[in-house]
């Protein structure tokens, strides 16, 4: 008799913790949601949360608020949402460096971004640009090429931290072209390392091309390659990395939306169907447009998390191709 009292009483707990579970998940969101990013203000993680953050909020019914946490190659920010309690009212927007290069880059990093964070959808993707300050006496890759060679560990490079992709985009270059430079990691991402070259402390960076924009229309900065397939309507005179020769410095820099692990999956099937739908808008694409980005989504949260399994599987092999380690 006692036993088939616990069992009526471990039957009637679970039914009691499932109904628990979806009211809470039928009554999310009931109060604004906290979008942190790994960057500074300006940077480009900074811009996509802005572009998103009016419209995102409209279509879960709740104000979303911006928390910067840069620091650490953004791995202040992971490990701030990793932590945080599994509801939905704390999510992230994390870029490619600190969601699938730094894993490979930093060994020693507690947090596992499969494992601590649930992927939601991708949202945007920036291409970048090899940009040199107006005052560095060369116009295009090649004169860079001899420039950098004849002055083995002369110059800088900027980066917007250890993990970015800008930084093992330069790496590659660097390398190819057997040259010595000193790499200059910025805190807070793209803007501080993109303010950087155009005060002269560093000669040479891959920028994601919203970060660079206003300085290459103002001239205060020299854009030499595009690291994309085609070249960019707003800048058709700067050519593409494969036009130069240089195929393996192709790619961007993609932004994920993610939750701490363990969020309840009809929350974040709500928050999936907002990010698709406020991603759908065209005045949201407008905007990306003007940030030089490109709208991308995910098919599924499933999808979103096999993405950015192989992202971590590509980026492993590039770290050790490259030999890089943190700064």
């Amino acid at each position: 008799m006692k036993r088939l009292f616990k069992g009526y009483y471990l039957f009637f707990s679970l039914l009691l913790l499932g109904a628990t579970h979806n009211s809470f998940a039928q009554n999310y969101p009931n109060k604004s949601i906290h979008l942190v990013v790994s960057f500074a203000p300006g940077g480009t993680s900074d811009l996509v949360a802005r572009v998103l953050q009016n419209k995102l909020g409209e279509a879960l019914g709740q104000p979303i608020i911006i928390d910067n946490k840069p620091g650490a190659s953004g791995n202040i920010g992971l490990d701030y949402v990793a932590k945080a309690a599994p509801d939905g009212y704390t999510i992230y927007l994390g870029n490619i460096g600190a969601l699938a290069i730094n894993p490979s880059l930093l060994p020693n990093l507690k947090i596992n971004t499969l494992r601590d964070l649930t992927p939601i959808t991708l949202v945007a993707d920036l291409p970048g640009v090899l940009a040199v300050p107006q005052a560095l006496p060369v116009n295009n890759i090649a004169e860079l090429t001899t420039l950098l060679k004849a002055n083995p560990g002369k110059f800088n490079f900027a980066s917007p931290g250890s993990g970015s992709v800008n930084r093992l985009q330069a790496e590659r270059y660097i390398r190819s072209i057997n040259a010595s430079l000193v790499h200059v990691p910025y805190k807070g991402g793209a803007g501080p390392a993109s303010i950087g070259l155009v005060s002269g402390e560093t000669e040479m960076a891959f920028l994601n091309i919203s970060s660079a924009r206003a300085f290459l229309n103002s001239g205060k900065l020299k854009g030499l390659a595009i690291t994309t397939t085609e070249r960019l309507p707003e800048f058709p005179n700067i050519p593409t990395v494969v036009e130069l020769g240089y195929p393996e410095l192709v790619g961007g820099s993609w932004t994920m939306l993610a939750a701490p692990a363990g969020t309840p999956k009809e929350i974040i099937n709500k928050i999936y169907s907002a990010a698709i739908k406020t991603l759908s808008m065209p005045e949201i694409k407008e905007s990306f447009d003007k940030q030089g980005a490109i709208v991308i989504t995910s098919k599924s949260p499933e999808a979103a998390k096999e993405f950015l399994s192989s992202e971590i599987q590509k980026w492993s092999k590039v770290v050790k191709e490259v030999g890089v380690s943190p700064d």
